[in-house]
């Protein structure tokens, strides 16, 4: 038998192929300190929250020497109120009132008047401590606590499907009143699935057009298309809130052409939303399909169509498989850009209209429940990755390879 002799590689060459990697490691570096690890860092608090453990150090050992499942008895409450008292002290009982507030509805103030009454009583014991948190007289309390010990949770990704642990430690719905989550994905979904439609449908007979002149109109058109682009979204925005105003410039225009009888209310509703989002992001879905669109040669079509084919065969046949690339880079650019509004659905629409990237800047900046963000960021981060991945398998999508 013959072996074929594998090539070696030198050291010269093994060099020369290190440079391109030593040229670009400060650009690395610089993207895994200042963007890599901060992601990693708030995606890890979705799943990681020692707040409740480090502050009940005594109450998490007299738990396990527990053996009932309910309300535990005398010498957990005795352990409960020794470490609100350190708390108190240390200045960390309003972080383990918030956080056990997160899991347990209406038990920050509780807690809080619990560690006063620890704090002044040194002997405060079981009855002490129900009779100024009546919250930890019930089963539910002591359930959300055990739950809350653990530093690693599932809690908070639970919670962005409105779901939770129940007492008997299975999984279920939370209550109708607080089931939030699912339908603002929902809206997001929703919303961002029509303005990719909307885009789309001005965006591929105009990339048709421009393809079709001659290139000093051409090029025209297209500055004229991109001269939003070129302008920040905050100001695309703000000259929106102007236009779709009740007395603003659209309803003007649709009184003077007889389109209308009355004036509509566009201004944070969820048609003027899609209207400046569809705008915003029109050159998103535009400029992928007609780079694609011009390199598809006229000939194929006019050489189908001398073969036989009719005019709608010609472009469903050949013209329109050759373009779809772009179609869906495009679409799926657009898409994936309105899941992260903020701006726009702020100042155009309504309460009912705010997306998830809404929420998540509530948590971060108003409640300060940074585990709540978190776990909101991550579901939509694998929610947009998963469809990338999908697209790029099963329809041949490459956005790195489009040109």
């Amino acid at each position: 038998m013959s072996s074929i002799a594998m090539p070696r590689i030198s050291a010269r060459d093994q060099r020369e192929g290190l440079r391109p990697l030593a040229l670009a490691a400060p650009l690395l570096l610089l993207l895994l300190f200042s963007f890599g690890a901060p992601i990693v860092a708030l995606l890890s608090r979705a799943v990681y929250e020692p707040t409740i453990a480090n502050a009940l150090p005594r109450t998490v050992a007299a738990l396990r020497q527990d053996s009932g499942a309910g309300v535990p008895g005398e010498p957990v409450f005795l352990a409960l109120a020794a470490d609100l008292k350190q708390a108190q002290a240390a200045g960390a009982v309003y972080e383990f009132a918030k956080a056990l507030n997160t899991r347990l509805s209406g038990a920050r103030s509780q807690v809080l008047r619990a560690a006063r009454i620890a704090t002044q009583d040194q002997a405060a014991g079981k009855e002490a401590m129900i009779k100024a948190a009546p919250l930890l007289g019930e089963e539910q309390s002591w359930a959300a606590i055990r739950t809350g010990t653990n530093r690693f949770t599932s809690f908070y990704l639970l919670s962005a499907f409105d779901l939770r642990w129940t007492e008997r430690g299975t999984i279920g719905a939370v209550p109708a009143d607080q089931a939030v989550f699912l339908r603002v994905f929902g809206r997001t979904f929703l919303i961002a699935t029509i303005v990719t439609l909307a885009t789309l449908a001005l965006a591929f007979p105009l990339a048709f057009v421009i393809t079709s002149l001659r290139p000093a109109i051409a090029g025209i058109i297209l500055v004229l298309v991109l001269l939003p682009f070129w302008t920040s979204i905050l100001v695309r925005t703000a000259a929106w809130t102007v236009i779709l105003q009740k007395f603003g410039l659209l309803n003007d225009l649709l009184l003077w052409l007889g389109l209308t009888s009355d004036r509509l209310e566009l201004m944070y509703s969820r048609t003027g939303l899609i209207i400046a989002m569809t705008h915003i992001q029109l050159p998103f879905t535009l400029l992928p399909i007609y780079s694609v669109m011009r390199s598809v040669k006229p000939s194929l079509v006019r050489a189908a169509q001398s073969l036989g084919a009719r005019p709608f065969t010609a472009f469903w046949r050949v013209y329109l498989p050759q373009v779809m690339p772009g179609v869906l880079a495009g679409c799926l650019l657009t898409f994936i850009l309105c899941l992260g509004y903020y701006i726009t659905p702020v100042l155009i629409g309504g309460a009912s209209d705010q997306l998830i990237s809404n929420f998540i800047a509530n948590y971060v900046n108003v409640e300060l429940n940074w585990e709540m963000a978190a776990a909101l960021s991550f579901v939509l981060l694998a929610s947009t990755l998963g469809l990338y991945v999908t697209l790029t398998r099963y329809l041949g999508l490459d956005l790195f390879k489009m040109g």
